[in-house]
């Protein structure tokens, strides 16, 4: 596939999302594909002396105080619910437990829960699984401060990208859940420049979709000229995210393509290609799109970036690892690094450094690379060579729409979905792998529904409330037999846009009547 190269222009205004603004030089040849007590509080960060030139120190350490902030919040729950259970025949324990959660875990737990006798104790599979989605409710209404915009050497995100030649950017990781801060941590781009971030196991977006999300991006360029107008010669980026394991390649990888990276980034990067093609064919006066795809390695957060060619062509073979690039630019002086990255890139790409038509594309490139080594460094500073966690220690199933207010890495399993028809496969991996990790320890697989509604549409809220408690009772119908022995506990909330408000929803028994007759029909 050919896509026509187009040069890097700045453009005026910035993207704004439809719910609302955000606060917000020796040649060795190609690389070759191989696979080789917590308190509710931030950590207070050690002193350590960051040795790589393109480290980033700061930005790595707002990262680790939010990432620290986060964990502590849900590692705050079990011992929680430890103590509680032990004081549950206590006289006023309900009153008094409601306070405790109040005060320990900053959460509110509905009376029902807590009402216990010596014949019906604790449900702590039910209130554990309440504790987890109302932390993580509770972060999202927390709005915590994701704007990186300011730390990038005087340049603000907007400007940055459009010398780069793109008005927006389209991120599709998979959905496992050690890709949950690919945005913030791994590849640190600001969420200002993100127009949409959709989840998918193996990372195997719907095509049409992608396309609706083009031509959303471009009608609005048409009609009022945002990003920028549509005569200018940008393009919508589209990327496609395939994760894989270093330490143990054929367990650890992903579960979606049987733990196998060629597999994995061979079906991601044929999508791709399917979206550039579906943009060209449907729409005329030479539309197109630029696609990049970019591999994790989720035990080192180091990524690989297939650096497309002059005609814009991918190649799972064809690749710039950044663990490589490390060991690279060790030495060197913060500039000479970011020249040294591009000297790499521009080979891989087998054009000069002073190649305008890719200059674009080129840098764009380089700058996922130097913002990755400074993840790398942060995991090695804070990690050792690799993460403890290698495997999955996700806390609870994210599904609708896409939650990316709260990044952890191995945090969430989000499984974006409108209906259950179409998400069961991604649904079914993310109960599979949940359930391993939290039946044997006798806890429920706690997961969230999450849906947007634009109150400039009429009905927009109740059509959202509507598709929410559908799903609900979906999966509960889908995963029946796991229900109703306690092991799967569904809230469903809608929030307007991006605002931190959560309003939770339950299903009457007239909903349930309803969805019932229907599923009968």
């Amino acid at each position: 596939m050919t896509l026509k190269r187009r040069p890097a222009v700045p453009y005026p205004a910035a993207w704004q999302r439809l719910s609302g603004t955000r606060p917000g030089n020796n040649r060795s040849g190609p690389t070759t594909y191989t696979q080789a007590q917590s308190r509710y509080a931030p950590s207070t960060l050690p002193d350590r002396t960051i040795g790589h030139p393109l480290a980033d120190p700061a930005i790595s350490q707002t990262l680790k105080a939010r990432a620290d902030d986060i964990q502590a919040a849900f590692d705050a729950i079990e011992p929680t619910l430890k103590a509680l259970a032990l004081r549950q025949f206590e006289t006023h324990f309900t009153s008094d437990a409601v306070a405790y959660l109040r005060e320990r875990l900053s959460i509110g737990v509905p009376a029902e829960f807590l009402r216990v006798s010596w014949a019906a104790p604790l449900d702590i599979r039910r209130l554990y699984a309440h504790c987890v989605l109302a932390t993580f409710c509770r972060l999202i209404e927390r709005q915590l401060d994701r704007d990186l915009a300011r730390l990038f050497e005087g340049e603000s995100a907007e400007a940055l990208i459009q010398r780069f030649g793109f008005h927006v950017i389209d991120i599709t990781p998979c959905a496992d859940g050690r890709l949950s801060g690919v945005i913030d941590y791994i590849l640190r781009v600001p969420p200002a420049v993100v127009a949409f971030r959709k989840s998918y196991a193996g990372a195997l977006f719907d095509v049409e979709e992608s396309l609706r999300h083009w031509e959303t991006v471009e009608l609005r360029r048409f009609r009022e000229a945002r990003p920028n107008a549509a005569s200018a010669p940008t393009r919508f980026l589209k990327i496609g995210v395939y994760h894989f394991s270093s330490v143990d390649p054929r367990h650890d990888g992903c579960a979606a393509h049987g733990s196998d990276e060629a597999r994995a980034a061979s079906a991601v990067l044929e999508r791709l290609t399917q979206f550039a093609q579906a943009v060209e064919l449907t729409h005329c006066c030479e539309a197109h799109v630029a696609t990049l795809l970019i591999g994790v390695d989720t035990d080192t957060d180091s990524i690989r970036v297939h650096i497309p060619d002059a005609e814009g062509d991918m190649s799972i073979e064809r690749f710039i690892d950044t663990r490589a690039l490390y060991d690279l630019t060790q030495g060197m002086s913060r500039e000479e690094g970011k020249q040294a990255i591009r000297a790499k890139v521009a080979e891989q790409m087998g054009v000069p450094m002073d190649d305008a038509l890719t200059e674009g594309m080129r840098w764009f490139c380089g700058y996922l690379l130097k913002n990755n080594l400074a993840q790398v460094d942060a995991v090695r500073q804070w990690h050792g060579a690799s993460y403890a966690d290698r495997g999955h220690t996700e806390q609870l199933i994210v599904i609708g729409d896409a939650v990316d207010d709260v990044q952890l890495r191995n945090l969430a399993f989000q499984a974006q979905m409108d209906t259950i028809e179409e998400g069961a496969a991604d649904l079914d991996v993310g109960v599979r792998i949940l359930t391993a990790l939290h039946e044997p320890r006798g806890l429920a697989v706690p997961v969230l529904i999450h849906l947007r509604f634009d109150p400039r549409i009429p009905g927009s809220r109740e059509r959202a409330e509507r598709r929410a408690v559908r799903l609900r009772l979906a999966i509960e119908t889908r995963f029946a037999s796991l229900v109703s022995r306690g092991g799967l506990q569904v809230q469903a909330v809608v929030r307007e846009g991006d605002s931190g408000t959560l309003y939770a929803l339950e299903a009457s028994p007239q909903c349930r009547a309803e969805f019932s007759s229907g599923l009968h029909a």
